[in-house]
């Protein structure tokens, strides 16, 4: 449960009772982002640390404001000593650090540590600001990070900031790196807040697909059918899948070929830019094509990455985009896909009209050489002296769209 700071005695309710206290809590507003609430109820608390009503709402405050996906961020290994390594890398004496995001405050103390001169972290929720305002005290860097209790595209340089950013560090992204807003709050950043030449962690990334096989996953997302009743046509209501990590390690996803490539993004400078693109995906192993799975790579810093592909572990979810027929595959065959983004979402759409498959391509090829025989000797038809057929060389289809980024 995260500890909220107890209001200053100055702002406690004289006489106050527990249940009063509780009382109030449920009739505040939530306009100021649930810090009244939040005092309340940490004042009943501290009269009765066993008050259950003020237990439960503290506790159902926090899950509405405070998302869920902080915690299991914080205990990523990987992915804080990735950040770490990069922000030692990038850092320089001296520096102007604008951090986007500032959660828990952890990557804005490592740059502090890294040597920033002072780090500037921006956090529009305020039960996570003031939070981080405590974890940043209790680090004793206090001196050294301000907390500004607003979102990025609000902050002025002169009056929120000194100066223009010599360095913008921010993890804001979601499972295909979208979805949080990065690519627009970083444009603005790296335009309004930052230097001409800032540096920025993570520098770039890329979203990849590949097809994958897992039964499970079908399972957990398309049940075709309880207790002997057909459910196919509630199915289509799940087409894409949004995968936590426990059910990713419980799915089994087994890869049936290599990721592709769909879009690239620079963060350093990032475009708010749609972008399409129509490519093919291939198999390298046989068996059944039940989903596309959607993964990135993010490069923080030259040779510092991190991904959320099938041989990742950490607190990255991923996404699958669900066939509506599975198929059959062998080596060699593959799927069209049309990827989109308007910057902000992702779409993907699989075109399984046109799933091409090695295994009838001999049956096809016979098929043309037979209808396409040279006439026997004697017929009415004329003959020519070149061949009438050969045998066709079957390629797997081009591209048919180049990313735009």
């Amino acid at each position: 449960m995260l500890k909220t700071s107890l209001p200053d005695q100055s702002q406690a309710v004289p006489n106050a009772t527990a249940e009063g206290l509780v009382q109030r809590a449920q009739s505040e507003p939530l306009t100021d982002g649930g810090l009244k609430t939040s005092q309340l109820l940490a004042q009943a608390l501290s009269l009765d640390p066993h008050h259950h009503a003020a237990q439960v709402l503290q506790e159902r405050l926090h899950q509405m404001l405070v998302p869920r996906w902080h915690f299991p961020m914080l205990a990523d290994t990987a992915r804080n000593q990735a950040y770490a390594k990069a922000i030692a890398a990038k850092v320089k004496p001296g520096d102007i650090v604008l951090d986007i995001g500032c959660g828990a405050g952890l990557t804005a103390m490592l740059a502090a540590r890294a040597g920033a001169k002072h780090v500037y972290t921006c956090e529009q929720q305020p039960l996570i600001a003031q939070a981080a305002r405590q974890v940043i005290q209790d680090n004793g860097l206090s001196e050294r990070i301000t907390v500004l209790q607003k979102w990025s595209h609000d902050i002025v340089v002169g009056v929120d900031i000194p100066e223009p950013a010599d360095l913008v560090l921010s993890e804001i992204v979601d499972t295909v790196l979208l979805g949080e807003g990065a690519l627009a709050t970083l444009t603005h950043a790296m335009s309004a807040l930052a230097k001409p030449d800032a540096r920025a962690i993570p520098e770039r990334g890329v979203l990849k697909a590949q097809l994958i096989e897992s039964p499970q996953l079908l399972n957990q997302w398309q049940p075709q059918q309880a207790e002997g009743f057909d459910l196919s046509a509630f199915n289509r209501l799940a087409n894409l899948a949004q995968i936590t990590p426990s059910d990713f390690a419980a799915c089994s996803m087994r890869p049936l070929g290599a990721a592709t490539d769909l879009f690239q993004f620079d963060f350093a400078n990032p475009s708010i830019d749609p972008g399409r693109i129509t490519t093919g995906l291939s198999c390298a192993s046989p068996g059944k094509i039940h989903a596309v799975l959607v993964s990135f790579e993010m490069e923080l810093a030259p040779g510092v990455s991190v991904n959320n592909n099938l041989q990742s572990e950490g607190h990255w979810g991923r996404t699958a985009f669900l066939l509506d027929d599975p198929k059959a595959a062998q080596p060699g065959d593959q799927m069209t896909v049309t990827a989109q983004h308007d910057a902000a979402h992702l779409s993907l759409s699989v075109h399984e009209a046109e799933f091409t498959s090695q295994a009838a391509v001999p049956a096809m090829i016979w098929a043309k050489q037979t209808l396409s025989l040279p006439h026997q000797q004697g017929s009415s038809v004329a003959t020519s002296s070149s061949p009438k057929w050969h045998q066709r060389k079957v390629t797997p289809a081009e591209n048919r769209g180049q990313a735009v980024h």
